[in-house]
C-alpha cells in the first residue's frame, strides 16, 4: 500500500489531496467498498470519471474532506476538483508513477479538500490535478522519509497556521 500527500496553490482554489493505494484484495481495496459503501451526510464518496461513464485507472474512490457548504461548493467539488483528481491519476499512470500494467489491480482512495471559499473553477481544476499525480509520486517514492519528517518537527507550519514561537 502506497500512501501520498500533496498541498498545491494559495488561497482558497489551493488543493489538499491524501491518495491511499493499494491492490483491490488488500486493506485498501476493503476500505475502498467500505467507503463507498458507507455515505455521511455532506460527504458522499463516488467513483472519479474522466468523462461520464468513463472511470479512472486505477479505479479511483473521490472522497471530500470538506462538508458541501451550498450549490457553489458542490459544484467545485463534483466538477472541477473531481475532474483534476481524475487527470492526475491518469497522469501518473501516463508517467509510469503508477504501473500501467498494474492499473486494474488497484484502487485509490482521493480524500481532496476543496474550500469552501473556493471560486476559480479552473484554479481547483489545476490544484487537484497537480496535488493528485503529486501525492501519487510520493506515495511511490515514499517520501518524505522519517529523517526529513523528524527535521521539520522544531518548525510545524501549514497554510492555515504558522506558529509565532516553534520550540
Amino acid at each position: 500500500m502506497q500512501i501520498g500527500e500533496s498541498f498545491v496553490g494559495e488561497g482558497a482554489d489551493a488543493a489538499h489531496v491524501n491518495t491511499v493505494l493499494g491492490t483491490k484484495d488488500g486493506p485498501a481495496g476493503m476500505a475502498w467498498a467500505t467507503a463507498l459503501a458507507t455515505p455521511r451526510q455532506g460527504h458522499v464518496p463516488f467513483v472519479a470519471v474522466l468523462r461520464p461513464n468513463l472511470p479512472t485507472r486505477p479505479l479511483t474512490l473521490f472522497v471530500n474532506k470538506a462538508t458541501i457548504a451550498g450549490d457553489g461548493h458542490a459544484t467545485l467539488t463534483w466538477g472541477a476538483a473531481q475532474a483534476g483528481v481524475a487527470a492526475g491519476v491518469a497522469d501518473a499512470v501516463h508517467a509510469g508513477t503508477v504501473p500501467a500494467e498494474s492499473a486494474d489491480d488497484l484502487v485509490l482512495i482521493a480524500a481532496v479538500w476543496v474550500n469552501p471559499a473556493a471560486a476559480d473553477a479552473d484554479a481547483v481544476y489545476v490544484n487537484n490535478r497537480a496535488a493528485t499525480a503529486r501525492a501519487l509520486a510520493a506515495g511511490a517514492r515514499g517520501t518524505p522519509t522519517l529523517s526529513e519528517a523528524l527535521a521539520a518537527r522544531g518548525q510545524p507550519e501549514n497554510p492555515f497556521f504558522r506558529p509565532t514561537d516553534a520550540r
